[in-house]
This record gives C-alpha cells, structure tokens and sequence, in this order.
C-alpha cells in the first residue's frame, strides 16, 4: 500500500535542500537517509533521502543526485510516497493510520447511524473525520478523545459522542447579552 508521506516545498539554499510538508506522524522511520520514496508526479522519483535535519521548527531534505538550488526547486510540490506493508500498525496504541480509518462506519454510542468516514483531514490543531451521511450530504467530526469515544476496526466502526449541534440543528445557544438588554452605563452628565 503506498501512502503520501510529505510534500515537498521550496528549495532551502544553495546546495539541494528543501523543506517539507510532513504527513506522517512518524517522520523518523519514513523520512530517514536512505529512504526510497516514489513521488507523485512520478516522472520526478523515485527519490533517496541523502540527508535530513530540522532548521527553525521545519524539516530539509536533500535527495541523492540533487546537489543545487535548480534541482531542488524543480521538485516544489511533488508528493512523497512510501510504501506500507498493510498489515502494518502504528507504534502508538490509540494510533491509526487514515487507510485504517477510511470506510468506517460511524455511529453514536446509543447505536444511531451518522455516516461513513469518506476522508481525513489533518489539520494543524486536530484532524477530522469528514463523514457522508446516508443522506448523501457531509459532516466533519473532530477526531479528538472527547467525540470520538471508540474505535473498533474489528467491527469497522466508530462509536462518537457528539456535542448537541454537531451532527444536528440542537445546538444549544449560549448568550452573554444581560437578558434585561440594560447596558449599565447612564445616558446623562451629572453635575
């Protein structure tokens, strides 16, 4: 199975860095010297991983055979690409890889169908599950301990707890207007 691993993005320097996107939560295995990635275009790959370090918080690259500033900016946006044995699992125990999650079915915890998991989206803060319902229309749930109570890929299904408002229109409307509508500042000068 082959999943998308990094982005590559622009050239850093002189001597065929670049930085990367990473999408993978475990860039040292999949991102280390040595690596043999395909790409996407493919017409660009395969690609060997010469070196790797972290300068100011962003991962560079330098692939074998790209030894200038031209060579690495050719690359810009080209997708990385490993190769994963399927059966293979994260190291973590509350960790899935998205093929794992793609095709689950979603429900609440009282048994209620809510959708299928048709797509991932890593955000910075969180990832969600985009979710299309039996009615053909969307809904993003934030994969986060508090809504997604369970993960049963035995049973290929998700158990969620929604907050009142995300999968249907209950949502509960907090105001912090004073219900009076008095804003507690006087109309006249005093003298």
């Amino acid at each position: 199975m082959q999943l998308v691993v990094a982005r590559i993005g622009r050239a850093h320097g002189i001597k065929g860095e670049v930085t990367v996107e990473v999408r993978t939560d475990e860039p040292e295995l999949r991102l280390a010297p040595g690596a043999v990635l395909a790409t996407d275009p493919a017409s660009a790959g395969p690609l060997t991983i010469a070196t790797g370090r972290v300068h100011s918080g962003r991962l560079l690259l330098r692939f074998e055979g790209v030894t200038d500033r031209n060579g690495a900016e050719a690359l810009r946006n080209t997708l990385l690409i490993a190769d994963v044995d399927p059966a293979e699992l994260p190291e973590g125990e509350d960790e899935y890889y998205d093929h794992q999650l793609i095709d689950l079915d979603v429900v609440t915890a009282d048994g209620a169908e809510v959708g299928r998991i048709t797509e991932i989206s890593h955000l910075p803060t969180q990832d969600l599950f985009i979710v299309e319902r039996p009615d053909g229309s969307e809904v993003m749930i934030p994969f986060v301990e508090e809504i997604v109570t369970e993960i049963d890929l035995a049973e290929q299904r998700a158990v969620i707890d929604p907050p009142p408002g995300l999968i249907d229109d209950r949502a509960e409307i907090a105001s912090s207007r004073d219900e009076s509508g008095e804003s507690g500042e006087s109309g006249g000068d005093e003298a």
